[in-house]
């Protein structure tokens, strides 16, 4: 399938932060040689991007999918933690992963799922255990140990979880990192334990301590978690310490765009070319000891081309030596997955999801914010009718619920600000990270209604309102679509401006509300079991 064939142009040499004019020959997949001579070609050569930390999954696309979608903006790789379908399916969902990627040129790297369940205050529909990672790390593909979310183990030494890091450094795989807010001698003590990286910090200055303890940041710019700004400003002096990721991007944002956004951002904020694509490119293959080329002899032919530094358009994207992009048209063909499921409960009704008031005063709300994946907690004067507590609308307090999707029991409900809803409802299968359904709504029926075509479809986001339904399904663990990626980014754009159109002030309203049980990030979530304070790693009851 490989044939021989050479490209000219201006290289970027990262390694000698160098750019000169000349030819890379390519033979059987690699770099034969690298030729300095005169070129007529304007174009420029350089390494593709590596997506530093993604869960595939989040794009609600399986692997070969999101690979069609992620090569025309010059990525050649990912480190991809599968720890969501791994909550859903166990070893058999990141099994999945992992065969599904290798229909594709795109170089799929992925960790052992370091905790699954996430946590014991919600419903997961597997487990991973330590036996089960070192099955894992036997595997070629496996390169690291996923996020350690449970950053209170770590300090703690937990001897479970450190049975898990341990399994990591015998098998020499890194060991990844998941530690908001951790600062001073805790981020010295979570670093100590061997974890090697952090994409969490929302500050600067939290970022400077972790680095100050041998960490290395990973600077995210998803769809809901925007930290780009907080944290660019670090490049300049530690530039080889950084690497760029998406963590989560929903499929309408990946057709945008991808890593190749950020190295745009990066360079237009003036700082240094090759500054970013040693962040951009070479930290991570160095880092997870990825079989990526960089632009040198005898490396595998994984290299972009681009029109300049200054517009940073990529014309084509190679992989292993073949033209997997060009000219903004991926050239993976469609071809259609294997769907696997875990979903087991039964429809829904209204009267489910009342609050009777009591002789509360007050209750608890989730204050979220658009951008983050933390949450505050606050507190309201109670709207009731006929001693039940209701959404009130003009307040912008909302009904928020988490069903659990693996077996029947009473949905969880509490209530929740600043998603902007006049009407109708939201609900989606997505719910970090063990995957119940999470619905906000104005009205209980509402709510009943979109968590039930969900149900129906055994998982995928639903709107409903403004007399209309609208379902995206994901049959794929409740979680992916099997569908054309790009025709998903369509449907799932289209529920999105629905949203909006009934009242939603988020920028990306289902990826925040994907993070409203995720309950290792601060401070107030809701899982199936209740309403969660984050901080304290309590339960806490919504109305007082």
């Amino acid at each position: 399938m490989h044939t021989e064939f050479s490209v000219s142009g201006r290289i970027i040499d990262i390694h000698s932060k160098t750019i000169y004019e000349g030819t890379v020959h390519v033979s059987n997949g690699r770099i034969s040689k690298i030729v300095r001579e005169a070129t007529d070609s304007a174009q420029y050569i350089l390494p593709g991007f590596i997506d530093a930390h993604v869960h595939v999954e989040s794009s609600m696309l399986v692997p070969c999918e999101f690979a069609r979608l992620a090569v025309p903006h010059g990525t050649v790789a990912t480190i991809s933690d599968p720890h969501e379908i791994g909550n859903v399916l166990g070893l058999e969902g990141v099994e999945y992963m992992v065969e599904n990627g290798k229909k594709v040129p795109l170089k799929f790297y992925f960790g052992a799922p370091s905790c699954v369940p996430a946590t014991p205050f919600e419903t997961a529909g597997a487990e991973i255990t330590a036996a089960d990672i070192e099955k894992l790390f036997q595997r070629d593909e496996i390169k690291y140990l996923a996020e350690m979310m449970n950053w209170p183990g770590v300090l703690n030494r937990d001897p479970q979880v450190m049975e898990k890091i341990e399994l990591a450094k015998k098998y020499g795989k890194a060991v990844d990192g998941h530690a908001p807010g951790l600062m001073g001698e805790q981020a010295k003590l979570y670093a100590s334990a061997g974890i090697t990286t952090d994409h969490e910090c929302f500050t600067a200055e939290e970022a400077l301590d972790k680095l100050a303890v041998g960490m290395k940041i990973l600077i995210r710019e998803g769809s809901a978690a925007k930290n780009f700004e907080a944290l660019i400003p670090l490049l300049p002096e530690h530039y080889q310490n950084i690497m760029f990721c998406s963590d989560d991007k929903h499929p309408d944002n990946l057709v945008e765009g991808h890593i190749n956004l950020l190295v745009k951002r990066a360079l237009a904020k003036g700082n240094d070319l090759f500054h970013v694509l040693q962040a951009a490119c070479v930290n991570p293959v160095e880092h997870y000891k990825l079989e990526v080329g960089l632009l040198r002899e005898g490396d595998a032919a994984d290299f972009i081309l681009i029109d300049n530094p200054e517009n940073f358009n990529v014309l084509a994207t190679y992989i292993n030596g073949e033209l997997v992009a060009e000219q903004g048209t991926s050239k993976i063909t469609f071809s259609p997955s294997e769907e696997i499921n875990n979903f087991d409960t039964d429809a829904k009704v209204a009267q489910q999801f009342e609050v009777p008031v009591g002789d509360a005063h007050k209750i608890r709300v989730i204050e979220a914010f658009d951008g983050q994946l933390i949450t505050k907690q606050a507190w309201a004067t109670p709207k009731v009718h006929n001693g039940f507590v209701e959404s009130d609308v003009a307040q912008d307090i909302l009904k928020i619920a988490v069903i659990n999707r693996y077996e029947n029991t009473i949905p969880a409900v509490a209530f929740i600000k600043n998603v902007g809803l006049k009407e109708g409802a939201i609900a989606s299968s997505v719910g970090h990270d063990s995957h119940n359904i999470i619905a906000v709504g104005v009205d209980d029926e509402s709510i009943a209604q979109a968590v039930n075509l969900i149900i129906g479809a055994k998982g995928g986001v639903a709107a409903v309102g403004m007399g209309k339904e609208q379902l995206l399904p994901l049959p794929v663990a409740g979680i992916m679509s099997a569908e054309d990626g790009y025709q998903v980014a369509e449907k799932y754009a289209a529920i999105d401006r629905m949203s909006k159109e009934m009242g939603s002030t988020l920028e990306s309203p289902f990826m925040t509300l994907s993070f409203m049980a995720l309950l290792v990030i601060p401070s107030l979530k809701l899982s199936d079991k209740g309403l969660f304070n984050g901080d304290s790693f309590e339960f806490v009851p919504v109305a007082e």
